[in-house]
């Protein structure tokens, strides 16, 4: 699996900070360096904040290589919260006189808004709430610890693949570059959940397209004080996708917007315990307030949140827009490929009797651990190093406490055996 994240062994100082950050136990410190085990990595981007060694950081493609080939452009919405002295609007003016075209993406987020109403319009009211795939780490990390609330998922694509896949049917041009905000949105354009084959060619940093504009010396003409009216740019804040979809539901939408890891993980709990009685919707980002958080931007996130909210925001759509929404509606365009699986730990076994097996040996290792969940064995629970060592990857002394036993006990060993005389001196040694 191809993920956003890359690992820079030589920084790595194995402190094992990054382990502890992660919700899906999918990091491991061995022989002092780090590990990432692909089938439960979410690409949240937490690893990449906790790591003061910079040895983790995002895999990316070759922004100078897509720019000779001159490759369109796609920016998710908190790219064009990322310049203090342009207007939203300034972005991708200052990206069309680097010679980058860029993708209008607004169409295809106001055709998400009104597939996400219509699904509410619809769903019968004991299956509801709904909960938002918008956010690829969110969506990861439900198939991995919350796989009974896939069934409460939106079946939308994200607004981004949907607008290249506009794109591709209405100029047939190549696939577009996206501009991504943290490494989920990089592997979503990789690996992507609910269909075969992402619309998207390529993905970059908006940290690293914005420092290339900034190093370049281009000047934005758009005054700061003629703001943007484009609906998109709210996608980037939490609570921005709420907004937008109360805009086309035919009745009140009682929604929930959290941001950030904790929050994410209690919202999720308490759905998975059925406490959100009368909740329709349910949307969650993973970064703290939302897309402009992310770790792949180049902005702080406290001043493009005061970007985006002091941008004025028009609701009103012509019924030429309306229509041509119904249309894009009808046509399924916004709709998943394929149903959305869960994602399974990684199998103690290879057949039922074997995995069965395992899982008594696993109940045994895991009760002769203290369960502190300390992480000096370089794993991020007890439970885990019991996975492993169930697995072969580990030995019950890589625990620093049973490694102290295992000493104590070899010592008093030790000791014992020093005590004893040979056979043949035994009887003297009474005598004396």
């Amino acid at each position: 699996m191809m993920h956003g994240i890359k690992i820079f062994n030589a920084a790595c100082k194995g402190c094992v900070h990054c382990i502890k950050s992660c919700p899906t136990e999918a990091i491991r410190v061995i022989d002092g360096l780090v590990h990432i085990l692909p089938d439960l990595c979410i690409d949240c981007g937490e690893c990449l904040r906790t790591c003061r060694k910079k040895a983790l950081g995002l895999d990316e493609d070759d922004w100078r290589e897509l720019l000779s080939q001159q490759v369109p452009v796609l920016a998710d919405p908190s790219f064009f919260a990322q310049f203090a002295a342009w207007s939203p609007d300034g972005a991708p003016e200052a990206l069309e006189m680097a010679g980058i075209k860029t993708l209008d993406s607004r169409r295809a987020f106001d055709l998400a808004a009104l597939a996400v109403a219509r699904c509410l319009d619809e769903a019968p009211r004991e299956e509801l709430p709904l909960i938002s795939t918008y956010c690829p780490a969110v969506l990861r990390l439900i198939r991995i610890r919350f796989p009974e609330l896939l069934s409460r998922t939106v079946p939308a694509e994200s607004p981004l693949e949907v607008a290249a896949e506009l794109w591709a049917r209405e100029s047939g041009g190549c696939p577009p570059v996206l501009l991504a905000p943290c490494p989920a949105k990089i592997t979503m354009v990789r690996e992507p959940l609910g269909r075969d084959r992402s619309a998207i060619g390529a993905a970059v940093s908006v940290r690293r397209v914005v420092r290339d504009l900034l190093s370049s010396g281009i000047k934005n003409h758009s005054p700061r004080a003629e703001l943007s009216s484009r609906r998109d740019l709210l996608w980037a804040l939490r609570g921005g996708e709420a907004e937008h979809v109360r805009r086309f539901a035919r009745r009140p939408v009682r929604a929930i917007a959290v941001s950030g890891l904790r929050n994410t993980l209690d919202v999720l709990r308490d759905l998975e315990l059925g406490r959100l009685q009368g909740v329709d919707y349910v949307e969650c980002r993973f970064c703290d307030l939302g897309c402009i958080g992310g770790v792949a931007n180049a902005e702080s996130r406290f001043l493009a949140e005061i970007r985006v909210k002091t941008t004025e925001v028009s609701w009103d759509l012509s019924e030429e827009d309306r229509e041509e929404l119904e249309h894009l509606h009808a046509s399924g365009i916004w709709r998943l490929r394929k149903d959305i699986k869960p994602q399974n730990r990684l199998p103690l076994g290879g057949d039922f009797s074997e995995a069965m097996d395992q899982l008594a040996r696993f109940r045994e290792v895991l009760g002769q651990l203290p369960l502190i969940d300390c992480g000096a064995c370089g794993r991020p629970s007890c439970q885990a190093m019991a996975e492993d060592i169930v697995r072969g990857n580990a030995e019950v002394t890589d625990c620093v406490f049973k490694l102290r036993e295992r000493i104590a006990a070899l010592a008093g060993e030790i000791e014992g055996l020093s005590r004893n005389v040979p056979h043949t001196l035994r009887t003297r040694e009474k005598e004396s």
